[in-house]
């Protein structure tokens, strides 16, 4: 009798990596598929009946559940929200639910609803499990720390989802890093040494992504595709003759480090397979910042020149920043404003440092009692909070990460960047590929949109430059365009956010003056107009807050609530506090 497993992909929040607001423009409902859980999907035995279930595609229903005997799924910190309404359905339909990935490995104590865990890399813990399952003895946790060798790992099940609901698709190559940045948690998942897939193995499941049909971008997901320089250099060639024998079906971008730039063959071998864009952690322009988080191979080179050799060579730059450390100066702000604008780098992707479990930054923190009981969301781009004592003081970092975000968006700097980049960039044979039907789609809606969008203007100006300067550059200049929407609305969204908090504390301080004032002249005041004065006051903030909170849309609300939450109480124990000298101490309710 065959066993029904239905795996789950629990919502990805709106964030910048998201490009949730992209995806309207090419008819598209999510970024990238569920890779971890295709896979996994290929390691369960022949007798399970396998059916997935990506909510950023599709709704979950007690249907879907109830049909299932039972339901896995593979979380990351940042879709914690969506795990857990997925294991509340579970436990309320009574179906057993299975959870791995990133989020469960490091914080699996802290979950709850949860029947069994299998942890760590798949190709270790799955078996062990399947085997207990089917015996009727399984565990609650399975974990196990030992590194597979993933030349065993079979390729993702792309026949389990519709490949043209994703803007595109994603394969793995390797795991694992030979650095170690403070910060991450790379290597307490994956370890040290870069392991990888041969160059016929990876390059069957490009070709299997093929015949189901898709052609467009591809994202090979390793976390630093070059870890293994050797290897890579193995594998580009088969690639890039796939590639050709092919008709060249897609285009490549991966995730590196710095010292890419320092490898000439290694670029020119990407380019040649076929890449057109690499993330680089970049992280600051503060060496000293650096040196404390041990990113040594950003200190070897200059970091600008860096990246603008890899652009030279065809490949756009995206970057992620952190702001944060305990050796930022007091102008990190502008400074890194200053190299983001030099560097040409549209995508740049900015957040606050955030202590992940396991990592050697959590570890530190922890020693120095810096840590603090706080839910950390996995978002360091727009959640506003640190789970840890930053040195620099708290609302100054938090203002200045504002304020940096703010201006890299404003539309005057964010298409002064395009320009900068397709300057620099150095076109090739990716950049004059024949036009898809997506690529089509997302240039009438970005004339229709963004011509009359609040950056119009702004918007005009580049696209007119660019067909008057540089027309060859046209395609990818809309591909910016379109990705600036997302990023300006997501940081519009995430200002308002902040800038509740800010109105929140000003309607403090007026009730906390207004109420002041009456109780110290309590005597000259009748009591009963006192409480209508202040009551009325406090009942109009309490509306006022509200309707700034409805203003802020819905994608981002819950990283508003807590501010709405408590105001009411602030507001009581406000009039407690500055009532208790001259009466019986009084609180309002509604």
């Amino acid at each position: 009798m065959s066993t029904k497993a239905l795996l789950v992909y629990p919502e990805m929040p709106v964030t910048y990596w998201s490009f949730r607001y992209t995806l309207p423009f090419i008819g598209k409902k999510a970024s990238i598929p569920p890779i971890g859980l295709l896979t996994v999907a290929a390691m369960l035995p022949k007798d399970f009946e396998v059916k997935l279930i990506d909510m950023n595609t599709s709704k979950l229903t007690d249907k879907d559940i109830l049909s299932a005997d039972i339901v896995f799924t593979s979380t990351m910190l940042v879709q914690k929200r969506s795990h857990e309404r997925v294991v509340e359905m579970c436990n309320r339909l009574h179906r057993p639910v299975v959870a791995g990935g990133p989020y469960p490995t490091s914080s699996y104590e802290q979950i709850s609803g949860v029947d069994y865990f299998v942890l760590n890399e798949a190709e270790i813990t799955l078996p062990q499990f399947l085997n207990d399952y089917k015996a009727g003895c399984a565990k609650r946790i399975y974990m196990d720390e030992t590194k597979p060798d993933i030349t065993e790992t079979p390729a993702p099940r792309f026949d389990l989802l519709d490949t043209k609901q994703y803007a595109i698709m994603a394969l793995q190559y390797s795991r694992g890093c030979p650095f170690s940045c403070e910060f991450c948690d790379i290597v307490s998942m994956f370890g040290h040494i870069p392991r990888t897939k041969t160059p016929y193995q990876f390059v069957e499941e490009m070709h299997g992504l093929y015949r189901s049909g898709y052609r467009g971008s591809l994202f090979i997901v390793d976390d630093n595709f070059i870890g293994n320089k050797k290897n890579v250099k193995e594998l580009l060639p088969v690639i890039s003759e796939w590639q050709k024998k092919c008709g060249f079906p897609f285009t490549l971008f991966t995730e590196a480090s710095v010292n890419l730039a320092e490898d000439n063959e290694l670029m020119d071998m990407m380019v040649a397979a076929g890449f057109n864009m690499v993330f680089l952690g970049i992280e600051t322009p503060v060496k000293e910042s650096l040196v404390e988080t041990h990113k040594m191979q950003n200190i070897k080179s200059d970091l600008l020149k860096s990246i603008h050799t890899i652009q030279k060579k065809g490949m756009e730059v995206t970057g992620g920043f952190i702001i944060g450390f305990d050796n930022d100066p007091e102008d990190i702000f502008e400074r890194q404003i200053h190299f983001i604008q030099q560097s040409g780098i549209p995508a740049a992707m900015v957040g606050l440092l955030t202590a992940l479990p396991n990592t050697q930054l959590y570890k530190r923190l922890k020693t120095e009692n810096r840590l603090v009981d706080l839910f950390t969301s996995g978002n360091n781009t727009h959640d506003l909070r640190l789970n840890f004592v930053p040195k620099m003081n708290m609302t100054k970092l938090v203002d200045g990460y504002r304020h940096v975000l703010s201006e890299i968006y404003k539309p005057g700097k964010y298409f002064h960047r395009c320009m900068t980049l397709l300057k620099t960039l150095t076109s090739h044979r990716g950049a004059k590929r024949r036009i898809r039907l997506p690529e089509l789609r997302a240039l009438f809606m970005s004339l229709t949109h963004q011509t009359f969008s609040f950056y119009g203007l702004h918007y005009i100006r580049f696209i007119s430059k660019v067909l008057l300067t540089r027309p060859a550059s046209f395609q990818l200049a809309v591909t910016l365009a379109v990705k600036g929407h997302h990023f300006m609305k997501i940081t519009r969204e995430t200002l308002a956010v902040a800038n509740l908090g800010v109105y929140k504390e000003k309607l403090l301080d007026v009730f906390r003056q207004m109420v002041k004032e009456k109780f110290d002249n309590i005597s000259a005041i009748d009591l009963k107009e006192i409480m209508e004065i202040v009551g009325t006051y406090r009942d109009q903030s309490i509306a006022d807050l509200k309707w700034e909170f409805d203003r802020i849309h819905r994608d981002f609300q819950p990283y508003a609530e807590e501010v709405l939450q408590n105001f009411e109480q602030m507001m009581d124990e406000i009039l407690v506090e500055l009532s208790a000298n001259n009466l019986q101490p009084i609180r309002l309710h509604s």
